[in-house]
C-alpha cells in the first residue's frame, strides 16, 4: 500500500512568538482540533495564490475558470490580485463548524465541531462529519441539524399472536 504524503508544510521555524501567537488566536476563533489544521489551510490558500500567478499570462477565459470556483466556495475574488491577497482566515471562515456557528445551530465554534463529527449536521439531506469540509454557497441555506426520531416501543399483545409459540400450537390439537 502506497503512503499517501501530507497535504502540508510545517513552519521553519518551530519557535517563533508572532506566528504561534497568530495561529493560537486561528485556533480558538474558528474551534480548531490543533495547529496542523491551521498549516493545512496556509498549505489550500497557497496552491490558490500558485494557481493564480500560473494563470497571470493566460486568457482571461482560463483565469475565470480559477475565480468561479473561488467564487462558488463563497470567496471574493475578482482579480489575480484579490487571490493573491487571500488569507487563511478567509478560507477558515467557509468550513463547517464556521458556517454552522454563524448560523446559530451551535453557540460556539467548539460545540459546532462536536456537532459535525458526531454526525449531528446535515448538507442537502447528507450527513458530512469532516470538520475541514469547505461549505459552498449554495449549500449554506441547506444546513440543519439531525432529527432523530423516536417511535414508541410498541408491545405485541397476545391477540395479535394468537397461535403462540411452535410448541403451544402441537399441545393444542397439533399432528405431532
Amino acid at each position: 500500500m502506497l503512503r499517501k504524503k501530507k497535504l502540508y508544510l510545517r513552519p521553519r521555524k518551530a519557535f517563533e512568538k508572532t506566528r504561534i501567537g497568530e495561529e493560537n488566536v486561528l485556533v480558538k476563533k474558528y474551534g480548531l482540533k490543533n495547529k496542523k489544521e491551521v498549516w493545512k489551510t496556509l498549505a489550500k490558500v497557497n496552491y490558490f495564490r500558485r494557481r493564480a500567478k500560473e494563470l497571470a499570462r493566460s486568457p482571461i477565459e482560463e483565469q475565470e475558470v480559477l475565480f468561479g470556483k473561488l467564487k462558488a466556495i463563497g470567496l471574493k475574488v475578482d482579480s489575480i490580485s484579490d487571490v493573491l491577497g487571500l488569507s487563511v482566515e478567509d478560507l477558515l471562515a467557509r468550513r463547517l463548524p464556521t458556517i454552522v456557528n454563524k448560523i446559530g445551530l451551535a453557540t460556539t465554534p467548539k460545540q459546532a465541531r462536536q456537532l459535525v463529527t458526531h454526525k449531528k449536521i446535515l448538507v442537502n439531506g447528507n450527513v458530512v462529519n469532516s470538520p475541514s469540509y469547505i461549505v459552498r454557497v449554495a449549500e449554506e441555506k441547506n444546513i440543519f441539524i439531525k432529527i432523530k426520531n423516536k417511535a414508541p416501543k410498541q408491545v405485541e399483545s397476545k391477540t395479535e399472536n394468537q397461535a403462540g409459540s411452535p410448541a403451544e400450537v402441537l399441545d393444542k390439537g397439533g399432528n405431532a
